[in-house]
């Protein structure tokens, strides 16, 4: 009998998972800076891939890890002041290191965060990060040496160039942010299909067990806050820089780090393109809620009342979905991905 290492493997076969991801990528850099117009890129896909990306490192976190945080907003204001500090204040520095810098300075604040976590799990874990939610919004509004001394908090973003590429306007924007989230999201990729990954899933499966067999139990759980903090800060420059071309506390509050939440659950705990499933629902939903609001009510309610109804609106589709599909979109996707196969085969 032949063994099945000893079976010849079908031409292509170990590249057929990369062909929808290289698809997706050629459609993204060749066909829609070309067909896509400012409404587009500014308020769908420059907020999706921010959101997308914190997500993915929020997930390194929350799913493979198990440490639930609520605390996703503060790193995002770390990454954007931090960046603009290091490239305001540190002359000549390149806008490249400038980002870098602003992610080491968020997986610091996303160390220190974790501390808890060695003594706390489960919602008291939870509750405890929100202590760096609150102290580092307190600390952007209580010094202003942070956003320039500005008198109203709000600052400018610096132009976004990189060796000597000039990324402005929606479309250059646009570049910016996709080229970022790929890498780093590749990054996020490799990482979780390390060792040190697999760690990450034994001590969310189970702590003790986890540490009998020898993963470095505190190690691992302060890398994961490291480096989910590093991606979140991260995808802070790109909401700041690229999308809201202002630096400001207010753009960081609790409610933005309930919606990085939220996504994640919507798009599937422990998977990368579960962050972008849910981030994309996140973005879309709402305005074609408010398209369909104003076209139906719009002559009837105002748009305070229009803005409330579609926050009912999302909430109860969102825990109508979680009900139904709990392992989220992703599952919802490789599901569907089954019972087509036989057609397409």
């Amino acid at each position: 009998m032949t063994s099945p290492r000893s079976l010849p493997k079908k031409p292509g076969a170990s590249f057929r998972p990369w062909i929808a991801p290289l698809l997706i990528l050629g459609v993204a850099y060749g066909i829609i800076p070309f067909v896509g117009n400012s409404y587009l890129f500014e308020a769908i896909l420059i907020p999706f891939l921010a959101l997308s990306l914190a997500a993915v490192g929020l997930n390194i976190l929350t799913g493979y890890a198990g440490q639930l945080s609520l605390g996703s907003a503060a790193f995002l204001a770390v990454g954007a002041f931090a960046a603009f500090n290091f490239n305001l204040r540190v002359p000549g520095l390149p806008l490249l290191v400038s980002i870098l810098l602003a992610g080491l300075s968020a997986a610091v604040i996303g160390v220190v965060s974790g501390l808890p976590s060695l003594r706390l799990k489960g919602f008291y874990l939870a509750i405890s990060t929100l202590a760096a939610q609150f102290f580092v919004q307190w600390t952007l509004t209580k010094f202003g040496w942070f956003s320039n001394d500005g008198p109203s908090g709000v600052i400018d973003a610096p132009p976004l160039n990189l060796f000597g590429i000039s990324f402005e306007g929606a479309v250059g924007r646009y570049r910016f942010a996709l080229t970022f989230v790929v890498f780093f999201t590749l990054l996020a990729w490799k990482f979780v299909t390390t060792r040190t990954g697999h760690h990450l899933i034994a001590i969310r499966d189970h702590e003790l067990a986890a540490k009998v067999i020898g993963v470095p139990v505190l190690r691992t759980k302060l890398l994961a806050f490291a480096l989910s903090a590093f991606l979140i800060g991260i995808a802070g420059v790109i909401w700041a820089f690229a999308y809201l071309r202002t630096v400001e506390s207010a753009g960081f509050n609790l409610d933005r780090s309930f919606q990085i939440v939220f996504i994640i659950i919507i798009g599937g705990l422990a998977t990368i393109r579960g962050a972008f499933f849910g981030a994309a629902l996140i973005v879309i939903f709402p305005l074609v809620l408010s398209r369909l609001g104003q076209l139906a009510l719009g002559n009837i309610f105002d748009s305070g009342v229009l803005e409330m109804s579609q926050l009912i609106v999302l909430g109860v589709l969102i825990i109508l979905f979680l009900i139904l599909e709990p392992n989220g979109l992703a599952a919802l996707g490789d599901r569907l991905k089954r019972k087509l196969r036989p057609l397409l085969s």
